[in-house]
């Protein structure tokens, strides 16, 4: 009888062991995808803005700080290293995999056909990787403007235009289909790898009309199956450059933004930092709090999955002549606090993928980064590690 007993107990405390084993499974089933800014290299194309050859660095050591406490320049602990080096890029990515960034979201660039910033995933980060992380393709169709070019006053002067035809879309996507999806380290949902848009107006602007950017987004679509793949995931960046409504689509029922993403097949949106949401001035928690408060909003209004966005900061003044709004008081603490509301929001949503983007690896001349600094190391990557430990 005793040894029943003993026979039960046991049998009890293996089955409790199992089943926390597999809720903790369930908690660290998290893609951390932070957005990667493929900028700080030689980019030929781009030498008039950085003359010396270093990429963005050049205004990143040159910042000067705009008023008392203006925490500028940002100094990395890791110096003004050229990411498309395979020695540098194998060093971001056990740093970003030890500490819970199993994915990168590389903006990608196309102007004047063909593509541009493409030095840092091809040489750096693909030579180097060895299937240890993720990464998928956020096309950065803007203009290219001087926004990038800290020493014109003029912001609106366009130096590459991002909307492009039809021919230059085919193009594209033989170049995406070709080059990343066949990489077995490309980001899939469901087997579909997964492509972002970041402005869908200047998509639609440069085929013409909705009518024509959607045959093309279904020969897209067409492409990618005809690959080995049974679908293309369409991800939206959810902001101003989303459209509310489309003229000229039969029976004119595209009135919302989620109609509009309906109309052209995507699968899922995400921000790409709270800057496109709020405001960008002043204190940290109160910009985080109105931004992340806004995600019930999303989960009513589109009937697509809606992945949070953490954003770890702001202050672009490094790409500025004058003063620009910029974030204070932000800490690898309050980042903290954020992570842990995403994962809520990520363990709320069971019916999609665990996903929670954050801006961003090295976003330098935003303010807006998890590779380590001189101010405080490694705390940011720490914040994220810790909150999937817990």
């Amino acid at each position: 009888m005793c040894s029943l007993r003993i026979f039960s107990v046991l049998g009890l405390l293996f089955l409790l062991i199992q089943c926390c084993s597999s809720n903790n499974d369930q908690r660290v089933n998290y893609d951390i995808a932070a957005f990667y800014w493929p900028a700080y290299h030689y980019e030929p194309r781009l030498e008039s803005i950085f003359p010396e050859k270093r990429g963005e660095w050049e205004i990143i050591y040159h910042a000067k700080p705009k008023e008392a406490r203006h925490l500028q320049p940002k100094v990395p602990l890791w110096g003004y290293a050229d990411e498309a080096d395979p020695k540098v890029m194998d060093k971001k990515i056990d740093a970003a995999v030890s500490h819970g960034v199993n994915v990168f979201i590389f903006d990608w660039y196309w102007y004047d056909g063909k593509p541009l910033l493409e030095d840092c995933i091809n040489n750096g980060f693909l030579k180097a990787n060895n299937n240890r992380m993720k990464f998928y393709i956020m096309w950065a169709n803007h203009n290219a403007t001087s926004y990038w070019d800290a020493k014109n006053p003029n912001k609106d002067s366009v130096y590459f235009m991002g909307g492009v035809n039809r021919p230059a879309f085919n193009a594209i996507v033989d170049s995406i289909i070709k080059n990343y999806f066949s990489q077995s380290s490309y980001y899939k949902i469901d087997g579909r790898p997964v492509f972002c848009i970041y402005e869908l107006k200047t998509f639609i602007d440069g085929l013409g009309s909705p009518e024509a950017a959607k045959e093309a987004l279904d020969y897209f679509r067409k492409k990618t199956v005809e690959a080995g793949f049974p679908g293309l995931h369409l991800q939206g960046i959810l902001w101003s450059a989303l459209p509310s409504t489309l003229t000229g689509v039969p029976a004119d029922r595209v009135k919302t933004q989620d109609n509009v993403l309906k109309y052209f097949g995507f699968n899922s949106i995400t921000n790409y930092c709270w800057a496109h949401l709020q405001n960008p001035d002043g204190d940290y928690e109160k910009w985080a709090d109105a931004s992340t408060n806004m995600w019930k909003d999303f989960n009513r209004d589109f009937s697509i999955p809606y992945f949070p966005n953490v954003t770890v900061g702001w202050d672009a003044n490094p790409r500025f002549l004058f003063k620009s709004g910029y974030i204070t008081n932000s800490t690898p603490d309050k980042f903290l606090k954020y992570i842990h509301k995403a994962m809520v929001y990520a363990d709320t949503h069971p019916g999609q993928k665990k996903l929670i983007t954050i801006n961003a690896w090295n976003e330098w001349s935003e303010g807006s980064y998890l590779e380590p600094d001189t101010l405080h190391g490694m705390k940011y990557l720490e914040a994220i590690k810790k909150a999937l430990k817990e």
